[in-house]
């Protein structure tokens, strides 16, 4: 699997962005004696959680193995602390970077299929959120989205503080990302809000996947509670709940069941360190 790290100058954040492309251009499988001619791979969008980079998904997962075996390209961004949206400052664009911007880069720049049906959109934690909020927003690019542990937590950052040291209860953080906070519900960065609206407009939603760990106790609720509305609203999706917590364990567990979900060919490992074929 080709490791590419990336970085562009991006206009909707006006500065340099650094940006990990996993490909499988280089992939060898038992008996060939030179990988495959490149083809327009299918393509997954993944977005890292807070505190995080476009390098926390390599490093706490095992995506680029199984990437490889269905050759899927990864394109994983750094989306900051910024909840990928566009936030209240200029040059923070970060709803708009993901949705337009990059997919537009990277399929000027890699062997990639610009067909809705083989552009995914996912990410963990608050890129679960991202991932969400992208696919319900520009449901016309991407055709799933696949949120793990999926941070919605437009509610706490209503009920946030400016008394509160912890980044995730403050208020002026929250404000720096959102905005106004008492017009977040019904916003754009609302995705209940987003997804009635595209009830309303008849368009066609992405596929989704959501899972979340049974002891991830602050962001359960949540969870919990979007699978109720979507259930309630007839959009279709798929809701797993399964023993863990909120950390990699149970994210490079549930980020393969996603693979498996997402429509893909059948897994075929390629020659690697971790699958090495030996004659009898």
């Amino acid at each position: 699997m080709a490791q590419l790290q990336c970085c562009f100058f991006s206009s909707s954040l006006m500065r340099t962005v650094d940006v990990t492309v996993l490909l499988p251009t280089d992939k060898l499988v038992p008996g060939q004696t030179a990988p495959q001619t490149p083809k327009r791979y299918k393509t997954l969008y993944l977005l890292h959680g807070i505190f995080g980079s476009c390098r926390d998904l390599v490093n706490g997962t095992r995506i680029a193995a199984w990437a490889q075996n269905r050759e899927l390209a990864v394109v994983m961004p750094s989306g900051e602390n910024k909840f990928y949206v566009d936030t209240p400052c200029p040059g923070e664009q970060f709803g708009r970077f993901i949705g337009e911007e990059l997919v537009d880069w990277t399929r000027r720049s890699f062997p990639l299929s610009a067909a809705r049906e083989d552009t995914f959109i996912g990410g963990l934690s608050m890129g679960g959120y991202g991932a969400l909020r992208a696919g319900f927003t520009y449901c016309g690019t991407f055709g799933a989205v696949v949120g793990l542990s999926s941070a919605l937590i437009m509610e706490n950052a209503v009920r946030s503080t400016y008394d509160n040291s912890s980044l995730l209860g403050n208020r002026r953080y929250f404000e720096s990302v959102f905005g106004d906070l008492d017009a977040l519900p019904g916003s754009d960065n609302d995705p209940y809000a987003l997804v009635k609206k595209r009830l309303t407009e008849g368009k066609t939603l992405p596929k989704l996947y959501l899972a979340c760990g049974t002891e991830d106790t602050s962001i359960l609720p949540c969870n919990e509670a979007f699978h109720t509305f979507l259930t309630e609203n007839h959009v279709e999706h798929t809701y797993i709940t399964a023993p863990g917590k909120h950390d990699w364990i149970f994210w490079d567990t549930h980020i393969e069941k996603a693979l498996d979900w997402l429509p893909l060919g059948e897994p075929v490992q390629g020659v690697s360190s971790g699958h090495v074929m030996t004659e009898a």
